[in-house]
């Protein structure tokens, strides 16, 4: 890192780079001494520093001029930054969006053509198109859009944030600990911090509470660590729904097609046929998530709550940390990102791990069937296509990795395929409209024994509804009609305790159909 480089003197020790800067003042201008410098920008904590580099074997006074004092004022505002920051919260937001641009952009993101947009937008077109012929949902009703990836960072970097926040809020708090008891005497007084050099602290705005930047500290590692999960899956993704879990706010349909055509390039079919094929799995994601109300805040409270489940090893941080230079925060974000989670082996944990996996499950194997429906008339390289992508999805990604890695989880539908059996035996039963009532209510979502046995799944589901009924006659019988109408009402309102029917809060709020409310605009329809 900038600061810290220059902080514990390994640049400052070379004299050709030292040279070389201070070259670049303007004939006739006097350099400014490292004394004049430290002291302008530290008061009187410029003394402390200039001893410290003392003892690390540089003479301050036998470096000749300065670096650049931008480029040293750039370094020490970043620190600044980072350690005063006020109501960031678990993640902060601002860290993790500039890494999420950096990363984004760091193999390059070209502008869009006019072309590439539109070919885009009317692939979104068509598959609204062909999906009106094989399910009764219907369109989302957004906007279509194409993004390049950094737009696609801005659209979507609020929920990650959000995913990561409860976990980010215990290591925060676990590090504080660990770190408060590490601290000598005096830091109270903004004296030394481990790490760092002594007095850097008075030129960052004097006295810092040891738990209050320990908390900002890692409220910045965690931004760090959002931003770079954030800006890989830029790189990756194809649209705003790959990852399975509903990214927008709105009911708005994305393609990227600069990712579209770098993953064109290894295929055998045209480019247009790729287009088309990732049009319809996007547009038949965004139908999914408008038109089943409750099935956004289901997904996203699952992940929230197993995220708040993790509880974190204090010996295990305690060790990484120990040595770690608090200046140089890669070291500390590396040390964050791995085995520091000590996962609560609890049943209630295990229960919410396996309903998570069954509903993404769910959600892609409905999308897998019904896009293979819709496209398989039309393209000559459906099946091909299909099966590239169920394999993509099933082997993730290094920005799967690193979610998994700040939630402790993976977020890949490991029994999609089994989903997609289910819901083509449900269809060639009961129709597209059989299928998709599958969806009317959390309750009815199958679980992970159906997954086991897709073909017994419509028997099964018939005994519980003729278990039912006879619960109902039987209420009817003893109590009268209306009473036992009250009674099938309440039980109707219970909470089912099966792995797919965990947490069902419904959210009936109508789906915003006018559009995005945030992100990035283009052209719609």
């Amino acid at each position: 890192m900038c600061a810290q480089s220059q902080m514990d003197g390994t640049e400052l020790a070379d004299p050709v780079t030292v040279n070389t800067m201070s070259d670049q003042h303007q004939p006739g201008e006097t350099p400014q001494s490292w004394e004049e410098m430290l002291r302008s920008m530290l008061g009187d904590g410029a003394d402390e520093v200039m001893a410290e580099m003392r003892e690390r074997g540089i003479d301050p006074t036998a470096l000749g001029g300065p670096p650049d004092p931008v480029m040293m004022q750039y370094a020490l505002a970043q620190v600044q930054k980072m350690l005063s920051a006020e109501g960031t919260g678990p993640v902060n937001a601002d860290v993790a969006h500039d890494v999420a641009r950096q990363v984004a952009v760091s193999e390059g993101d070209p502008s869009l053509t006019g072309k590439q947009a539109k070919d885009a937008r009317d692939a979104l077109a068509v598959a609204e198109l062909w999906l009106d012929a094989v399910t009764d949902l219907p369109p989302a009703g957004g906007a279509r859009h194409a993004w390049n990836r950094s737009e696609w960072v801005e659209a979507t970097l609020p929920v990650w944030n959000q995913l990561a926040a409860p976990v980010a809020s215990s290591v925060s708090d676990a590090l504080a600990t660990v770190l408060r008891d590490q601290l000598p005497e005096g830091v109270d007084d903004g004296e030394a911090v481990p790490g760092m050099p002594a007095g850097v602290l008075h030129g960052l705005g004097g006295s810092i509470d040891p738990s209050q930047m320990m908390r900002r500290l890692g409220s910045a590692v965690f931004g760090m660590q959002v931003g770079q999960a954030a800006g890989t899956l830029s790189r990756e993704v194809f649209g705003a729904t790959d990852v399975g879990l509903p990214l927008l706010d709105s009911p708005d349909t994305v393609l990227l097609p600069t990712n579209v055509t770098a993953f064109a390039e290894g295929l055998d079919a045209p480019l247009a046929e790729v287009r088309q094929f990732l049009a319809v799995r996007e547009a038949a994601h965004a139908r999914l998530f408008t038109h089943v109300p409750w099935l956004r805040s289901h997904l996203l409270s699952i992940v929230e709550r197993y995220a708040r489940g993790i509880t974190i090893d204090l010996d295990a941080l305690e060790s990484q940390v120990r040595d770690i230079d608090l200046a140089d925060s890669d070291a500390l974000r590396s040390a964050l990102s791995g085995g520091v989670f000590g996962l609560q082996n609890t049943d209630e944990q295990k229960a919410v791990l396996l309903n998570l996996e069954t509903t993404l499950a769910l959600v892609e194997g409905w999308v897998d069937e019904i896009s293979a429906m819709a496209a398989l008339p039309h393209l000559p390289h459906a099946i091909p296509l299909r099966e590239m992508i169920r394999r993509r999805r099933a082997a993730g990604g290094p920005a799967e990795q690193t979610f998994s890695t700040l939630v402790g989880l993976e977020l890949r539908p490991r029994r999609s395929r089994d989903a997609a059996t289910l819901f083509s035996i449900v269809a060639r039963a009961q129709g597209s409209t059989g299928r998709d009532a599958v969806w009317d209510h959390p309750d009815l979502l199958p679980g992970t024994e159906d997954l086991d046995d897709p073909s017994g799944y419509l028997v099964r589901r018939e005994a519980a509804e003729n278990e039912h009924a006879d619960v109902d006659a039987a209420l009817k019988e003893i109590f009268g009609e209306d009473t036992a109408a009250e009674a099938t009402a309440d039980e109707d309102t219970a909470v089912d305790d099966s792995p797919a029917g965990e947490d069902t809060a419904v959210d009936d709020s109508p789906a915003d159909e006018d559009g995005p409310t945030a992100g990035p605009t283009d052209q719609a329809k």
